[in-house]
């Protein structure tokens, strides 16, 4: 039935009325970025503990001056899909170095890990495959497996013998199975198995794709993620890293071997009908990357950073921040009082979103605390009893 003129706006004034009265009414807000580990919302500088720049290189001069050479040299645009006139050589450039940073053949451009993700997973799984999930892998892998229209089963988070179970009962059925996990979770903040995981596919032939978006820039002797740090670059099929997290700026790849990335250049949607990345981001993302191993005192720093937070939490509230690495949170609960708890942190000083559901799960609200390098540590020791006086 057709909406009355005039009533057109009817049915969305209701829905957003309805997600306000759960607590689940998500808004815009706009804002300035004045420094490292600052933002700066409706007048007032804010601590920002809600950003993914971990290494503090969003703002390095290093990255401005390379993304404002290329825009003079290059243009600030590619003019076209990467198949089409828009591949440079700054892209190649660049998808060698992070087939460099995780230590396979080769690597591909993406303008987002989410792009990257409902791109990839079609182009390796169809309608007579498997693709086996982990349940709390990122919205952009599960909008890839229901692209893909394979069969979709998830297994319980970090639990190996819960996938194995799910292989030996819907394996047989399929033609294929692909299996996707993330190295380091954004909302939980722990780290996947990954050993067990390459061994399973060892044992069962499957393919696997390992998300590491929130630990290539951080984790690893040369921040090169967690899978070259097991050494299991040999176990992994894919990996996928962005450059819009740890490294300051925008954009994504996946890495695997050469084959592998020349079948995904013919296959994967987000690529072929996408125009390229721009001259200046991809020459920010190379300098970005010549920084960060220039500078591993910022990987090191942050390690300090997130370790002594989480100590300062425990002692000032008593409850147990899962994980170990930059990404801390604060499971509230019920959203209502997450969204409550997040705005008296903003009066305090401090800009710290409530992650409600359908991101997390139900009845799991939380802050998501993301440490990174440009905070100072007596900001996180007063955000630590802060939280205490608000809980």
């Amino acid at each position: 039935m057709t909406p009355r003129d005039g009533d057109g706006d009817r049915i969305y004034r209701e829905a957003l009325a309805e997600r306000e009265a759960r607590g689940l009414l998500r808004r815009l807000v706009p804002g300035r970025r004045p420094g490292p580990g600052r933002v700066e919302v409706g007048g007032r500088v804010l601590v920002d503990l809600s950003s993914n720049d971990y290494l503090a290189l969003a703002r390095h001069p290093a990255l401005a001056r390379a993304a404002a050479e290329a825009a003079r040299e290059w243009g600030v645009g590619a003019g076209g899909s990467r198949l089409m006139s828009g591949d440079l050589d700054l892209h190649h450039r660049l998808e060698a170095a992070a087939a460099r940073l995780v230590g396979t053949e080769a690597a591909l451009l993406f303008g987002s890990g989410f792009l990257a993700n409902v791109g990839v997973i079609p182009a390796l799984c169809g309608r007579h495959d498997l693709i086996l999930a982990d349940r709390l892998v990122h919205a952009s892998i599960l909008d890839g497996a229901a692209l893909s229209r394979a069969r979709l089963a998830r297994f319980a988070h970090n639990d190996p013998g819960a996938l194995e179970e799910l292989l030996r009962r819907e394996g047989s059925r399929a033609r294929r199975a692909l299996v996707v996990v993330e190295s380091l979770y954004s909302m939980e903040g722990d780290r996947a198995p990954l050993a067990d995981f390459a061994a399973l596919r060892e044992r069962y032939g499957f393919r696997l794709l390992v998300d590491e978006a929130h630990a290539v820039g951080v984790l690893g002797e040369e921040g090169g993620g967690l899978v070259a740090a097991g050494g299991l670059t040999g176990g992994v099929d894919f990996v996928l890293g962005t450059f819009g997290k740890a490294f300051g700026g925008y954009g994504a790849f996946v890495a695997g071997s050469r084959a592998a990335v020349d079948y995904l250049v013919n296959q994967a949607r987000s690529l072929v009908f996408s125009t390229a990345l721009p001259p200046p981001v991809v020459a920010a993302a190379l300098a970005a990357l010549e920084v960060a191993a220039a500078e591993p005192e910022r990987r090191r720093r942050l390690a300090d950073l997130a370790r002594g937070f989480r100590e300062a939490v425990g002692r000032r509230t008593g409850l147990s921040c899962p994980g170990e690495d930059q990404i801390v949170p604060v499971v509230i609960g019920e959203s209502g009082r997450a969204v409550e708890i997040s705005r008296r942190l903003e009066v305090e000083g401090f800009l710290v979103r409530a992650v409600r559901p359908p991101t997390v799960p139900a009845g799991a609200a939380r802050l998501r605390v993301s440490v990174t390098a440009g905070h100072d540590p007596a900001d996180l020791r007063r955000l630590a009893e802060a939280l205490a006086d608000a809980l």
